[in-house]
């Protein structure tokens, strides 16, 4: 007789080798099917696990999110590290900021979706590839506004309008590219509510400048 163990591995294992719907992501969750000790996060339909921050990421994590709940107007909040559904893409990654419609009590029993995120935000410290990666992840998905904090290069790459239409796929235009010496935009449902200093964003380097 097969034990109520050995069905639900059976099942976890099935679903884990094929591509996965957000629903069925969620359901593993809920159900404690899913590993407890990693990190992981649903990536266009296959589960990976997230990278864990070395301190200078955890840095810049902390400062942007400083940064934009000074800024963000009431109606929205930001939250550091929690899921971000993107049905459309079959993901549901966890951004390391984001900028989210309503206040904390109102995600209680679901996490937002692309209607009520204004922007995401994912700090590296070496390899951008991933993260540039998901840029067809969150544009595709309909996030108006994605940045890449650059650690090691010391820059800002921000994505935004996401271009609609099938042969398009919600593909962001080409990124703008900030320096340390330049400032960004905060821009929430099309209108800019406030600057923030890239460099504002970014740990201090060794010897004591930025």
């Amino acid at each position: 007789m097969v034990c109520a163990e050995q069905r639900l591995y059976s099942f976890s294992w099935k679903l884990l080798t094929k591509r996965l719907t957000v629903d069925q992501y969620d359901q593993m969750v809920e159900n404690g099917i899913l590993p407890q000790t990693n990190r992981l996060e649903l990536i266009e339909g296959r589960i990976v696990e997230k990278a864990r921050q070395s301190p200078p990421q955890a840095f810049s994590s902390e400062s942007c999110r400083d940064a934009l709940a000074g800024l963000v107007p009431t109606g929205w909040h930001v939250r550091c590290g929690n899921p971000v559904r993107v049905p459309a893409r079959d993901s549901e990654p966890e951004p390391d900021v984001s900028v989210v419609r309503g206040q904390i009590h109102d995600y209680c029993d679901h996490h937002p979706g692309p209607e009520d995120v204004a922007l995401v935000v994912e700090v590296v410290r070496w390899d951008v590839a991933e993260e540039r990666r998901l840029a067809a992840t969150y544009g595709g998905g309909g996030i108006p506004v994605y940045w890449i904090v650059n650690v090691a290069g010391r820059q800002l790459e921000v994505y935004a309008h996401p271009v609609p239409g099938a042969r398009a796929g919600g593909a962001y235009p080409a990124p703008t590219i900030l320096g340390e010496p330049e400032s960004v935009d905060l821009i929430i449902q099309g209108q800019v509510v406030g600057e923030i200093a890239v460099a504002d964003l970014l740990p201090q380097v060794k010897g004591g400048g930025r």
